[in-house]
């Protein structure tokens, strides 16, 4: 017998947890678009980034904002969209291991990324509570997989 009522919290729930992480991902690219406030954010004194370095944020700025509208996207219709989740929850993954980079190269200080990185441990349990959920309430030939 399906229980509606778990269904229908587990739809809210994976929506708010696209909600969450879009919201997250559009601040995030703040720092990216402003390099001064990214300077200030982490910590690097004299931040003056080159034409390199901002045709390469610039880059990643348009990708993060394509993964911010992604997961709005998602939260629409977040049981036929859960693989949203799953995959968004490795993206964090993968910034983290980059923020790790950043910090052992000597380039941010890692009391500066502390605050990134437990946002970035809540968002990937976030994001994969919200597959787990979808997943064992609804099966997996509809959640996105």
């Amino acid at each position: 017998m399906i229980d509606k009522h778990a269904m229908r919290n587990n739809e809210v729930f994976a929506a708010t947890v696209c909600i969450i992480g879009g919201a997250f991902d559009g601040l995030m690219m703040l720092p990216m678009l402003l390099p001064s406030l990214g300077g200030k954010l982490f910590g690097l004194r004299e931040f003056s980034p080159g034409p390199d370095y901002r045709y390469a944020i610039n880059v990643a700025a348009s990708l993060m904002l394509g993964w911010t509208l992604l997961l709005f996207w998602a939260a629409w219709r977040p049981i036929e969209r859960a693989a949203v989740l799953m995959l968004t929850a490795i993206v964090v993954a993968c910034l983290m291991l980059a923020g790790s980079r950043a910090v052992l190269s000597g380039f941010i200080p890692l009391r500066k990324m502390l605050p990134v990185f437990a946002l970035q441990v809540g968002l990937v349990a976030l994001f994969l509570t919200g597959y787990v959920q979808v997943r064992r309430r609804i099966g997996p030939a509809r959640a996105g997989a």
